[in-house]
């Protein structure tokens, strides 16, 4: 055997890691009653966890790919140590290794932590630039002294009698930091800077791309757009007790799968140049939401509170209303979005219908033909072209 694994037993090692995670996870979180908490890691995690391993697999010299694999490690063995510190100390269960739960609990933070090295690293890993080398650097320090207090932080709280976990399973002294380590606060914001650093570093990157690398830059703020909307629509949940923000709330951190998602789709080069349509099909999309809401919530308020109609009432002429309402709208708005954001189906759709219009009343074959192939050669621009005619048979 080796002195050094090679990546393929690492890999299989990871994987056995997130399984063997991930099946602990269903019964400590279902006894011990933190199921939400579970989906939230396997939301989060699992992505990660499969395009690390998709990412690892087929490019083993790519960091971004053992970074995801961490991430969701990371996040998983945290709730599974959570749980299993809630039955422990909490609930009554005479179970071993308490300490250790207590210890493994702490990585839910590392594992965020590390999605600004991800961000940093994208998509390649390679950093032309000696300033960035050192912003690495200086961010792994700061990760390294991050670790080491909360190291610290949690022996002296385990040494201490009796041990205090939270309604989550955390360590009171860790969760809810007092004294020298609620200075670590310091340490977290100025990671945070970094990582705001990083996300400019990769905005003048594409700003300066094109092709391929400003695909991949594309697929990146997309997957990171959905996120920062999903944690808006997660926080919901305090602000309104209603049953109906309750649930958006719930399916609000379905939406943080779609930076690993997208990380992946961008790093693997899988159907990049379908981010365009993607894109505007989104935005197209959560501005007629947007404005058919606006819409439904005005005349039920004016039908209901200025001309007096009862509420059933209100609501179905509202809602036939924004039905009717759809199809304009849509069309009007994925016009509007496509000419800024998917300019090329923009630019093919004009060029076909200024084509249709020159050619609408067109008898001479010589002059249609070089109009068509003239016409395709401007919206496609294919490597050769070619039009082949067949005669009437009599």
């Amino acid at each position: 055997m080796r002195a050094v694994l090679s990546p393929k037993w690492w890999l299989a090692i990871c994987t056995a890691g997130l399984f063997a995670s991930i099946v602990a996870m269903l019964p400590l979180t279902v006894l011990s009653g933190l199921q939400f908490d579970a989906v939230v890691a396997l939301v989060i995690g699992l992505p990660c966890g499969v395009v690390g391993l998709l990412v690892a697999r087929r490019q083993p010299g790519n960091p971004l790919g053992w970074l995801l694999i961490g991430i969701a490690l990371c996040l998983i063995l945290a709730t599974d140590g959570s749980a299993y510190a809630l039955l422990r100390y909490r609930l009554g269960y005479h179970l071993p290794l308490g300490v250790a739960a207590l210890a493994v609990n702490q990585l839910w933070g590392l594992g965020l932590e590390l999605f600004g090295l991800v961000v940093l690293l994208f998509p390649d890993g390679q950093l032309g630039s000696r300033w960035w080398r050192g912003a690495l650097w200086a961010y792994l320090g700061l990760f390294a002294l991050s670790v080491l207090t909360l190291a610290v932080a949690t022996v002296q709280a385990v040494s201490r009698q009796p041990i205090q976990v939270d309604g989550n399973g955390g360590l009171t002294a860790t969760d809810h930091p007092t004294g020298w380590y609620a200075q670590v606060t310091l340490v977290l914001l100025v990671m945070l800077l970094f990582i705001v650093a990083f996300v400019g570093r990769q905005i003048l990157s594409w700003r300066r791309s094109s092709g391929d690398r400003r695909q991949q830059l594309k697929w990146l703020a997309s997957g990171a757009a959905l996120p920062v909307v999903s944690a808006a629509l997660a926080t919901t949940q305090g602000a309104s007790p209603a049953t109906f923000w309750q649930v958006v709330s719930g399916l609000g951190w379905f939406g943080f799968a779609a930076l690993p998602v997208s990380i992946g789709v961008a790093i693997l080069k899988y159907r990049l140049y379908d981010i365009d349509r993607i894109i505007s099909r989104t935005l197209a999309y959560a501005l007629v939401t947007g404005l058919l809401v606006g819409v439904y919530a005005g005349l039920v308020l004016l039908a209901t509170e200025v001309l007096g109609f009862t509420s059933s009432v209100a609501v179905a002429a509202a809602t036939l209303a924004a039905a009717a309402l759809f199809n304009p709208v849509r069309r009007r708005v994925q016009h509007v979005v496509d000419r800024r954001f998917n300019r090329a189906r923009y630019d093919a759709d004009a060029a076909v219908a200024a084509f249709a219009a020159r050619t609408s009343g067109a008898v001479a074959l010589d002059e249609l033909r070089a109009d068509l192939l003239g016409v395709i050669g401007h919206a496609l621009e294919p490597a050769h072209q070619a039009l082949w005619l067949t005669e009437d048979e009599p």
